[in-house]
């Protein structure tokens, strides 16, 4: 069964709605609505709870502050090798058992790793809750891996990277981008690791890792859903609260972004593409390293510019001039040490490529020279806020959201009281996130083109 939710190996349009998709889920609900409880147990597992009493269901979430940018030269791809992994198997559950009696109790569960975090989750019914706690619990103690179960599953996390990277030409567009502009920091590279590196890794790489860092000090235990505080802390206390800790605290040491210096281009042909694509990306600060309204302003200035049929860019390059069939913008900030902002253009069929990246320049131009209209701002953030609000209806989504916050350096309070500041976003903070991003940085652009074409 596939788990990992690894943005960079997706195909380009399944991220843009990916990522998309996660700016709004994560930014909350309703600042009238209470805030989420918390509290913390004596061994350092931080606790969240999300009431949502509308169904007899829970989400329940365990949170590892550890990812792909933590992993040791040299063993890069070990923290998605080893949420992998961790399926195989305790003294109580036998390889491959736990996500069938999830099933069978009329569950689902899954796990995803990112540069910051890994975590893990079930939706259940809440009767059923005492019985995902136990089993989480047991495997964040009691894993246990033998060559038997280790080196198979390393050959399919091999098979994962040809088919999601190596066999898609966009996804090694993208890597190659990635690298190009965010230099030798590990954000430069696939979540999923280098080829030669997670080939090497073996039995002894897991459990050292899942020694050092699965311990209840560095996890957080999330859980939204048909359930208070008062009923959650004794589960936690009797599931999670009598785990002993077995590393020191972990303090992650990486290195700083290094920006490129001058604008780079990227060309890859290939023949199994048919039609052309252009990508930019520039440098952004992440949410937790943003000031002020301009955090929020720049998912305002994503919508605006390029966030669907009435944005800027398809309205001009789509609809006026005829040169692409789809426009897009996005901007990427849960992440702890930096962003990326994109922009992303398809030009029409036998459409030319300059053409429309001088066009979705000019664009950008323009907004930096004339700025945005009320009309826009309102329309943006209603649009916004009105998915913050429709993200409500799933109680997976809201937890996934306090969740990726918390890991990514925000505070619950600030994940919380998102809609408020977009609502408080003008026109002037909006023309501020753009010379942010637009002037005196350098960006990498990508071209992807059929074999043959220049």
């Amino acid at each position: 069964m596939f788990r990992s939710r690894t943005f960079a190996a997706l195909p380009f349009a399944a991220l843009i709605l990916a990522v998309g998709l996660g700016l709004l889920f994560a930014r909350g609900g309703n600042a009238s609505d209470p805030a989420p409880a918390s509290f913390t147990l004596s061994n350092g597992m931080n606790v969240l709870v999300i009431p949502d009493h509308r169904a007899p269901v829970v989400t329940h979430m365990v949170w590892y502050k550890v990812g792909a940018a933590d992993e040791t030269p040299g063993k890069t791809g070990i923290a998605h090798f080893l949420e992998h992994l961790m399926f195989k198997g305790t003294k109580e559950i036998q390889p491959g058992q736990f996500s069938r009696i999830v099933a069978r109790n009329g569950g689902q569960d899954n796990a995803f790793t990112s540069y910051d975090f890994t975590a893990y989750f079930q939706v259940i019914a809440k009767d059923r809750l005492p019985l995902v706690m136990e089993m989480e619990a047991d495997r964040m103690v009691n894993l246990q891996l033998t060559d038997a179960e280790v080196l198979p599953e390393r050959d399919v996390v091999l098979e994962e990277l040809r088919m999601r990277i190596e066999n898609n030409p966009m996804a090694e567009l993208q890597s190659e981008m990635n690298a190009a502009l965010y230099g030798e920091h590990p954000f430069g590279r696939d979540i999923i690791g280098y080829k030669d590196e997670i080939a090497a890794l073996d039995t002894e790489d897991a459990l050292e890792f899942y020694r050092r860092f699965y311990t209840p000090a560095n996890a957080t235990l999330i859980v939204a859903g048909d359930i208070t505080e008062d009923e959650l802390r004794p589960l936690a206390e009797q599931y999670y609260g009598v785990i002993a800790e077995r590393a020191p605290v972990f303090h992650r040491n990486r290195p700083a972004v290094v920006w490129p210096e001058e604008d780079k281009r990227i060309v890859r042909r290939d023949e199994r593409v048919r039609e052309p694509t252009w990508i930019r990306v520039f440098p952004a600060p992440s949410y937790s390293a943003a000031e002020g309204r301009v955090t929020a302003a720049f998912d305002v200035l994503a919508e605006i510019l390029g966030g669907g049929t009435t944005s800027r860019l398809y309205r001009s390059v789509v609809v006026r001039q005829g040169l692409a069939t789809g426009a897009q913008s996005w901007y990427e900030g849960s992440r702890l040490d930096a962003g990326k902002f994109g922009l992303y253009a398809l030009p029409r069929v036998g459409g030319d490529l300059p053409d429309l990246e001088r066009a979705v320049e000019a664009e950008v131009a323009l907004l930096l020279e004339k700025g945005v209209t009320d009309e826009e701002l309102e329309r943006a953030k209603t649009v916004i806020l009105a998915s913050t609000v429709y993200a409500r209806d799933s109680q997976r989504s809201m937890a996934y959201s306090y969740g990726e916050g918390l890991m990514t350096g925000l505070s619950a309070e600030e994940i919380h009281e998102w809609p408020e500041r977009v609502r408080e976003v003008t026109k002037k903070d909006v023309v501020e996130a753009a010379r942010i991003i637009f002037s005196g940085t350098s960006s990498v652009t990508g071209e992807l083109l059929p074999e043959g074409r220049s």
